[in-house]
C-alpha cells in the first residue's frame, strides 16, 4: 500500500488505546509500520531494477525480526537523550520497554500484511524463498480504505481532546469497518478467480484485479494454457459474457530469452512480472505485465528489448 495508508494504520493502532501504553508509542507504531520501505531506496536504481528489490529482504522474516528491535532501540535512546537535555516532554508517559518493544513489532507486521492485500506482490519469505504472494483484495491506493482510516483517527483524537473517556470506540469501529470491507474484497475476488477457471475457457491463471474507487467490480485477467490471455470486467454479480478475445502472450519467442540476457531491467522485470505480455516488432520488443495496462501506468510497468550490438 501506499505510505500515507501505511501511516494511517499505525495511527489508528494508536488511537485504539495502544499509545496510552508506553510513551512514545504513537511515534513508535507510525514509524514501524512504514520502516519496511526502506527498500525505497532501490529506485535510485533507475529503470526497473527496483522491481527486484522492492516488497523482498526489508519485507521477509529476518527483517520483521530485526527492524523492529533497530527502531527499539532508536526509540530508547531517543527518550534518553531528550532526559539528558532537559527537553524530554513532561506530559509524555514513562517509556515501557516491553511494551514499546511490543509495539514496533505490531506496527512493522502491519506493513507486509496491508502489502500483501494488493495485486503488485510481495515476497512474505524472503531471503528463504523468492516466491511472490498476492492479496488480489485492494488496490493499492484505496480511497475507501483511507477514508475509513482518517475518519477513525480524526474523530478519536477529537473525543480525546474533549477529555471522553470513550475516545478508543472511533477507532476500533472504524477498525472493524477495516476487517469487514477487506472480508468482502477477498472473498469477491475469491469467488470471481474460482468461478472464471471453472469457465471456458478455463484459464490456468486467473487474477481478479480491483478497480480504483470501484471496489464492487474487478478486472478479470486470465492466461490459457495455450499462452493466450484476455480480460473480463466483472461485478459483485456477474461478468460480462461479451465474446473472449484471447490473444497471444508471445512470450514463448526464443528472442526474449537472448536479449534479455545481461539487460538488468529486463531480468529485474521478468522475475517480477506475474502476467507478462510481449509486444513484438521487427527491431524490438517491449516487455508488459497484463496487470499494469492502464494508460496511466502502463510505461512506469515495461521494458524495451533490443537485439545486442
Amino acid at each position: 500500500m501506499d505510505n500515507l495508508t501505511h501511516s494511517l494504520v499505525g495511527a489508528l493502532l494508536g488511537q485504539m488505546g495502544l499509545k496510552r501504553k508506553t510513551g512514545l508509542a504513537m511515534p513508535t507504531l507510525i514509524i514501524a509500520a512504514n520502516i519496511p520501505d526502506i527498500d525505497a531506496v532501490a529506485i535510485v536504481l533507475g529503470g526497473q531494477q527496483h522491481l527486484a528489490i522492492r516488497r523482498g529482504i526489508t519485507h521477509g522474516p529476518i527483517a520483521m525480526l530485526l527492524l523492529p528491535l533497530l527502531l527499539w532501540g532508536i526509540m530508547l535512546w531517543f527518550d534518553q537523550w531528550q532526559a539528558k537535555r532537559g527537553k524530554r516532554p513532561d506530559k509524555r508517559l514513562p517509556v515501557h520497554k516491553g511494551w514499546l518493544l511490543a509495539l514496533a513489532y505490531i506496527g512493522c507486521l502491519s506493513h507486509p500484511l496491508f502489502d500483501w492485500f494488493n495485486s503488485y506482490g510481495i515476497r512474505l519469505l524472503e531471503p528463504f524463498s523468492s516466491q511472490w504472494f498476492y492479496g488480489d483484495a485492494l488496490f493499492i491506493i484505496d480511497i475507501w480504505l483511507l477514508a475509513a482510516l482518517i475518519s477513525g483517527v480524526w474523530l478519536s483524537l477529537r473525543r480525546e481532546r474533549r477529555a471522553s473517556p470513550l475516545w478508543v470506540k472511533p477507532a476500533r469501529i472504524a477498525a472493524s469497518a477495516i476487517a469487514a470491507y477487506i472480508g468482502f474484497n477477498a472473498a469477491l475476488t475469491w469467488m470471481v478467480e474460482t468461478t472464471a477457471k471453472g469457465d471456458a475457457p478455463y484459464p490456468v491463471m486467473a487474477v481478479a484485479s480491483e478497480v480504483p474507487v470501484a471496489f464492487w467490480r474487478r478486472d478479470l485477467l486470465i492466461r490459457t494454457a495455450n499462452d493466450q490471455y484476455d480480460s473480463v470486467q466483472c461485478t459483485l454479480l456477474s461478468c460480462n459474457r461479451r465474446p473472449l478475445e484471447l490473444k497471444p502472450t508471445n512470450m514463448s519467442d526464443p528472442r526474449i530469452n537472448s536479449w534479455s540476457k545481461g539487460n538488468p531491467d529486463a531480468e529485474a522485470f521478468l522475475f517480477w512480472s506475474r502476467m507478462p505480455v510481449a509486444e513484438l516488432h521487427a527491431d524490438r520488443i517491449i516487455l508488459r505485465d497484463q496487470r499494469f495496462t492502464d494508460p496511466m501506468v502502463t510505461d512506469r510497468f515495461a521494458v524495451t528489448l533490443r537485439p545486442p550490438e
